[in-house]
Parts: C-alpha cells; sequence; structure tokens
C-alpha cells in the first residue's frame, strides 16, 4: 500500500485573502490532497492539511515554504498568535504504513533544503529535535521574530540548518515529526484577558496542568472576547472532555461562561467520539458503531 504522510504547515498569515489564496492554489499543483485550511484573522495564521506519499508532500511542503517566503513580510505582521517565521512551522506526521523514523528523516530533508534553498534558519522539533531543550516549540518560538535577531547570536540557539542570521522578512522556521496535534481553543464571555490568561495556565502542562496540553490566554478583538487557544499533543490521554470541563469549571470561578469552542484543522474520529461517549454516558461507543465507517470498510 502507498505511504501516506500527513503535513500541516502553519504559516503566518491570513488577513490577506489573495496570499492565503495563492498559497494553496499553488499547493495544490504538486498533487498532495488538501484536507482543510483554516484561517483566522485574530490570529493572522493560517493552518493547511494535507497528504500525500512521501515525495509528494516534501515537494508540497517545499512549495508553501516558498511561497510563504515570497509573499509574507513579518515586519508587517501583527497578530494574537505567538509566530517567528512567515513558514512558522512544518510538522510531518505518520498516517499509514509509513514510521515516525521515516517522518523524522522527511523533516531533515525538507530543512536542509529550506535552509540551503530559501536562506532560513531552520530548528528541528520534536520528535525530530537535536536536543531536549527543542523538543517542544514554544520554547523554540519565545521571542518570537522580533526577539530571534538576538536570540540566534547565543550559540545555545545555532540553526540545525540554513543561515545563522535571521532572514529579515521571514524569520526563522521549525521543521519536525510528530503525532496527531488537535489544535482546539475555547471562547469565553468576558474581554479580560487576564482571566483567559488565569485558565490557560492552570490546565497547560508547564505550569502544572494536564500532561500533554499546551495553553495560551488571548484576545479576540473582532469577536469582543478571549479565547483560551490550546494544543493537544495526546487526545487519548488527555480528552476533549476533560479539558472543556476543567476550562467551564474555571471560567464559572470568574463569573463567565464558554461561549463556543472551534477546531483548528481536523481531528481524528476517535477524540470525537470520546467526548460524544462521555457526555452521552455511553461507553460503548466506537467507530464499529458509526455507519459511515461501515461503508468506507
Amino acid at each position: 500500500m502507498t505511504k501516506i504522510i500527513e503535513c500541516v504547515p502553519n504559516i503566518s498569515e491570513a488577513i490577506n485573502k489573495e496570499v492565503v489564496r495563492e498559497i494553496i492554489e499553488n499547493l495544490k499543483v504538486t498533487g498532495v490532497k488538501i484536507l482543510d485550511y483554516s484561517s483566522d484573522t485574530d490570529h493572522n495564521r493560517t493552518v493547511i492539511t494535507f497528504v500525500g506519499d512521501i515525495e509528494t508532500v516534501k515537494k508540497g511542503a517545499m512549495q508553501v515554504a516558498r511561497d510563504a517566503v515570497r509573499l509574507i513580510n513579518l515586519r508587517y505582521h501583527r497578530g494574537t498568535h505567538p509566530r517567528m517565521g512567515a513558514i512558522d512551522v512544518i510538522p510531518f506526521i505518520p498516517v499509514r504504513d509509513v514510521t515516525m523514523e521515516e517522518c523524522i528523516e522527511i523533516s531533515k530533508e525538507v530543512g536542509k533544503q529550506i535552509g540551503a534553498e530559501l536562506n532560513i534558519p531552520v530548528y528541528l522539533y520534536a520528535e525530530s529535535a537535536m536536543s531536549e531543550n527543542r523538543r517542544l516549540l514554544p520554547e523554540i518560538r519565545k521571542g518570537e521574530f522580533e526577539g530571534f535577531f538576538e536570540k540566534i547570536k547565543n550559540p545555545a540557539w545555532a540553526p540545525d540548518f540554513g543561515p545563522s542570521e535571521v532572514h529579515p522578512t521571514a524569520g526563522v522556521t521549525a521543521v519536525g515529526a510528530r503525532e496527531f496535534l488537535i489544535a482546539y481553543n475555547i471562547n469565553l464571555n468576558t474581554e479580560d484577558i487576564n482571566i483567559a490568561k488565569n485558565i490557560a495556565s492552570s490546565i497547560r502542562e508547564s505550569s502544572g496542568g494536564l500532561r500533554f496540553i499546551q495553553a495560551k490566554g488571548m484576545l479576540l478583538s473582532e469577536k469582543k472576547c478571549t479565547q483560551v487557544s490550546i494544543n493537544i499533543l495526546n487526545y487519548k490521554k488527555a480528552p476533549l472532555y476533560r479539558i472543556f470541563e476543567i476550562v467551564k469549571m474555571e471560567a464559572a470561578r470568574y463569573g463567565i461562561t464558554i461561549l463556543e469552542s472551534e477546531l483548528i484543522g481536523l481531528m481524528p474520529l476517535k477524540a470525537a467520539l470520546d467526548s460524544l461517549a462521555f457526555y452521552l454516558q455511553f461507553p460503548e461507543l466506537t467507530e464499529e458503531k458509526i455507519i459511515e465507517s461501515k461503508i468506507y470498510e
């Protein structure tokens, strides 16, 4: 069977729809299957999800990187989501008949090519990380685009590939291999950013919260609310329903409620079924109970 790899590049643009459109249209030509792309104007960030075999996915990742560097100037970028590069991060995820080790090798090949061809400093992260302090993306991203001009001078932050100088308009890029990640946001009916930050702190692993959770409080000016922006690194051990219930409980302490939650990109069916089973008190709910799953078989 054909090996299938998922790639989820994050680009630092959402407001300029023409830029996003051009990047997506050029990606289509590479032969990858685009599953989803999601733009958030408050974050000023677009997350693209596509799949393909090894060579096609590498080709698609390079096309997105070339276009992002050509079309996005971080000196004028403003958004609530932390960012350090025009093409901020490129993860590769094993889907079918491919190992994590193969995805690590793909990430290294793409990272090396980005560094050499586009003159971008590249940092390997997650399973591809060459040192423990580069495993977590937030650690690499600290200081963001503006702070990296000084940060990169520290020998401890010499890039894995590419030049030792920040690209003046495209910044730096992280490339790596990882398991499925769910980007899940919960919006709160308050504009008090301190409340969102406190709740984010209460659930993220680095502050003593749940394992496998990264979280940040943000203000969404257009929606006139705040958001707890969450990355779930292991949805099997940190399920959606548990995160939702903890955020709802913490919000109640401040006399506020949840407005809505949202998914950025895609998530595995099991993550949705686990939460549905929890709320319906239906422990036997599995994919075998879903008619579409039987049809697809």
